[in-house]
């Protein structure tokens, strides 16, 4: 079996992104630095893949991920970490430059790490972030906040390979998956509507247990027993309905 490298371990997901320009260029950038892993979250376009803004990367493109949701989409990744300009929003999330951003990358590597790209219009939702554990954001001029996708793109993976040991071997690490987290989210908002702490199980709600999972930087091992728990605990409460 093929032992995972640095690059192996970074997945670029763009989520809703509209101009196939802008995914051929992603593409280019990630090739230009070695990465490989590309995955799109219900793209605009179905012709992306024909991007010729790709120049060297067409086979990354051909091999790119459709996704039908960012939870799909970042299911095998530990650490999932948005981008955003956040000049004119609140960000619920731990705001971390780019420059300040890449040490911590590294240090998380080897449980796998998913970088998300919002749309070229809005950027990612509210509901996008709530599966990230922080967000990065790029110095940028005030007076012109908002980079082209591309060269965000770009400029991230640039700073990632900077810090990468090419062909250096990544030890595993435990902590837990999105995937995992994403259960354990399921059967909290399942126990809490259960026990009418919740009137209602909506969008909101959702996005606020997420977070909250995700807040509490789980290892793989502790997620499958919180998961556990909270199963008997609904199976405590059926049974006694």
């Amino acid at each position: 079996m093929k032992s995972l490298t640095f690059f192996d371990r970074v997945a670029v997901v763009l989520v809703s992104t509209r101009n196939p320009l802008n995914i051929g260029a992603a593409a280019r950038a990630m090739s230009n630095f070695g990465f490989s892993r590309l995955r799109l979250v219900n793209p605009y376009s179905p012709a992306f893949r024909e991007a010729k803004s790709a120049v060297g990367a067409s086979d990354l493109l051909a091999d790119a991920r459709e996704c039908s949701s960012v939870a799909e989409a970042v299911a095998d990744c530990a650490l999932v970490i948005g981008t955003t300009a956040g000049r004119n929003r609140q960000i619920k999330h731990e705001v971390v430059s780019l420059p300040n951003a890449v040490p911590r990358v590294r240090s998380e590597i080897a449980s796998g790490v998913a970088l998300l790209f919002g749309s070229e219009k809005r950027g990612l939702s509210n509901d996008d972030l709530s599966h990230c554990h922080w967000v990065i954001q790029i110095p940028t001029a005030a007076k012109n906040p908002s980079m082209n996708l591309g060269q965000a793109v770009a400029l991230c993976l640039y700073e990632l390979a900077r810090v990468a040991k090419p062909g250096g071997k990544i030890a595993s690490r435990a902590r837990a998956r999105s995937s995992d987290l994403d259960r354990l989210t399921a059967t909290l908002l399942e126990a809490l509507e259960m026990s009418e702490y919740l009137t209602t199980v909506n969008t909101r709600s959702e996005e606020r247990v997420r977070l909250f999972v995700r807040g509490l930087g789980l290892s793989s091992k502790d997620s499958q027993t919180l998961t556990g728990m909270v199963r008997h605990m609904l199976w405590k409460m059926r049974q006694n309905r």
